[in-house]
């Protein structure tokens, strides 16, 4: 039993409101918890100096407001709140896209509960988000995006933030305004493959730049900008998917020096940039009147908000843009801002983004280790590795044989834009798939690509 005891004041209120009052305030900050017994109501009338049916009143009240369960013989306890009384609904955990880049799953129940407690929240106001509301936020959701861009070192004026419903609908309503069929896109040679689909159905011509160690070449970011007069360049700079390569800053500045000297437009996907505890400033902060940054929440909090923090260059583009998701999406979900909103401001958000940086390097060291001997490429902050399949072996047949495997792999052909499409399979660390689970289905891949299991 807990030893709680209500504070009154001598304000008018009346007492058994006070109490009842008192009750809610300590349920919200912890200091009485899910399950605990109250005082007896006699025992809490003597020791507080009123009447017993003061007491049993504000009990009753705090019943009402389903605070609180009374039980014959028992006494009052906290209840157990509405969220985890109910069951998992196993119709909405089957649904999975083994073919996305997704990040591990929060399995800590306390991060859970902290996530749940978000959504109870944002319950509360969800008559008034069931609206239509402003096509790129409010000012309380878009001061929530200033604060979560700041982590990147990016401090936007709110007029050039406009949060998206994410970045796959932003790139598509960014082209929209930039491009006409046939137009010219530069991209990395090897990308991400929503670009290209992106691309196929506006009729854009995508040209892949040649990579090194350190991302594209700026050499040949200029020879493509005279050779095809591009409309804009893309990149996903940090943590690339596929191949996890992060551009090194002075890389980054020859590219921008390229870029500012031909006026060109860059679409920075930045996908990824939230998940390093350190990473190289976006070009955003380089190039900043020529750069739209998109910063997506699909890697770094849930794939399920389809929410993106997207800066443009200036507030007139910022503008441009609003226009262009009226025309294809209207909004985002006022109830997706409202719970991303309320992670950010309480902390959540950075929970969950610190616990997908730990498992994801843990779960590098799983590939490290199971498939030792083999070649990939791999960081600690990505939850993907891009594997190169040794002499002999085929994507497809290994594709064909993980199938009913839980482990997500792509092959190159999704990516590739400049030549031909080589040997290489990208593989996901994240999604549903838990640790041990993981290690079996690498294990599978690196027996079945040895000499003895590989049948050609």
């Amino acid at each position: 039993m807990t030893k709680w005891l209500p504070v009154l004041r001598p304000d008018g209120k009346p007492r058994y409101l006070q109490i009842a009052d008192a009750i809610e305030t300590a349920i919200k900050t912890g200091k009485i918890a899910s399950g605990e017994r109250l005082p007896p109501q006699r025992k809490l009338a003597e020791k507080l100096g009123i009447d017993f049916t003061t007491v049993s009143r504000a009990y009753t009240e705090a019943n009402a407001r389903r605070l609180v369960e009374s039980h014959v013989g028992r006494g009052t306890f906290v209840s157990t709140p509405a969220y985890a009384r109910h069951e998992v609904d196993p119709r909405r955990t089957r649904d999975e896209d083994l073919s996305m880049n997704m990040p591990p799953e929060p399995q800590d129940p306390d991060l859970v509960a902290r996530m749940q407690e978000g959504l109870r929240t944002v319950a509360a106001n969800l008559v008034s988000l069931l609206r239509y509301q402003s096509t790129t936020g409010g000012a309380q959701d878009k001061a929530a995006a200033s604060s979560w861009l700041s982590k990147r070192g990016m401090v936007p004026s709110l007029e050039r933030i406009a949060i998206t419903p994410g970045a796959h609908a932003t790139m598509t309503a960014l082209l929209s305004t930039m491009t006409r069929p046939g137009d010219v896109i530069l991209c990395e040679g090897v990308t991400y493959p929503g670009l290209r689909a992106i691309a196929a159905r506006m009729s854009l011509q995508l040209v892949g730049l040649p990579m090194d160690a350190s991302g594209i070449m700026p050499e040949a970011l200029d020879a493509a900008i005279h050779l095809h007069q591009p409309k804009a360049l893309y990149l996903n700079p940090t943590v690339q998917n596929p191949t996890t390569l992060t551009i090194p800053q002075a890389r980054r500045m020859e590219i921008a020096e390229v870029l500012i000297r031909h006026r060109l437009p860059l679409i920075e996907d930045d996908a990824y940039g939230f998940i390093p505890a350190i990473a190289p400033a976006p070009f955003a902060t380089l190039a900043p009147d020529l750069t739209w940054h998109i910063g997506g929440l699909a890697k770094c909090l849930g794939a399920g908000l389809r929410l993106a923090y997207t800066v443009a260059p200036n507030a007139r583009a910022a503008y441009t843009l609003a226009q262009a998701l009226r025309a294809s999406a209207v909004m985002p979900s006022p109830i997706c801002m409202a719970l991303a909103t309320r992670w950010i401001e309480d902390g959540t958000a950075d929970a969950i983004r610190r616990f997908i940086r730990t498992e994801s390097a843990a779960r590098q060291i799983i590939a490290t280790e199971t498939l030792a001997g083999y070649s990939f490429k791999g960081e600690p902050e990505a939850f993907n590795i891009w594997l190169k399949l040794p002499v002999g072996a085929s994507r497809a047949e290994l594709m064909g044989r993980m199938a009913g495997r839980h482990v997500g792999l792509m092959p190159s052909d999704a990516f590739t834009v400049l030549g031909t499409p080589d040997e290489h399979v990208r593989v996901c660390l994240g999604g549903v798939i838990q640790r041990e689970e993981l290690r079996a289905g690498l294990l599978f891949i690196a027996n079945t690509l040895s000499d003895a299991g590989w049948m050609g």
